[in-house]
């Protein structure tokens, strides 16, 4: 019986068809995947062997009600303003648009040549609106009023850090989507994924150093 069964099986696998892809197939699937491995990375991965991973974020474009979101924080404010990972510089036009002095701080050179172009197109002057191919972890900031960052939630403890010794007094810093783990939270606007927070840097500052006096006390 057993000898039976494994001729059967012998004939049948005789007569089944191989099911193999054409060599062509297999190449031209393999170069579309490389090819759309290599436009992802274009403007996803410039200047990331520049900066600490823990710091490397991906590009993620803000959402037209996120950047509504965002000025309405920025309601009543004015001078400048430094957007942390501008990417396509659409918050840095809306700001601009608004009558504040912008930088927008982007390491994807793609992302800031399509900025910079978009920004001639539509006829924002460098007064008002400049993007700039800098890493914003290694800038002193001090000299900005208003921030606004939308970045991974990993690494807004250690940007709090950084704004907290640099920033003035004055200033007010919007985070979208992700909050600062330590900061009091004062202002928000929006829900879900749209969500912006504001908060001043003075109060942030005072509600840290009564925390910390509680605890020496």
């Amino acid at each position: 019986m057993e000898d039976s069964i494994e001729v059967i099986l012998q004939h049948h696998g005789r007569d089944l068809p191989t099911s193999r892809p054409h060599p062509i197939v297999s190449v031209c699937t393999g170069a579309l995947l490389t090819a759309l491995y290599g436009v992802w990375s274009l403007f996803t991965m410039p200047g990331f062997r520049k900066i600490p991973w823990k710091l490397k974020v991906p590009y993620l474009p803000s959402s037209r009600v996120q950047t509504v979101n965002v000025m309405k924080l920025l309601e009543g404010r004015s001078g400048r303003l430094a957007d942390l990972g501008s990417g396509d510089g659409r918050l840095v036009f809306a700001a601009s648009a608004a009558g504040f002095r912008c930088t927008g701080f982007e390491i994807n050179s793609i992302l800031v040549s399509y900025a910079r172009s978009k920004a001639r197109w539509i006829g924002v002057p460098s007064s008002q609106a400049v993007f700039v191919k800098t890493d914003f972890w290694k800038t002193d900031l001090s000299s900005y009023n208003n921030v606004t960052a939308f970045l991974a939630p990993g690494v807004m403890g250690v940007l709090g850090e950084k704004l907290l010794k640099e920033l003035p007094s004055d200033a007010r810093v919007i985070a979208c989507r992700f909050p600062f783990p330590d900061w009091p939270q004062q202002l928000s606007a929006g829900s879900g994924l749209d969500e912006t927070f504001g908060y001043d840097i003075s109060t942030v500052r005072s509600h840290l150093r009564d925390e910390q006096e509680t605890v020496l006390y």
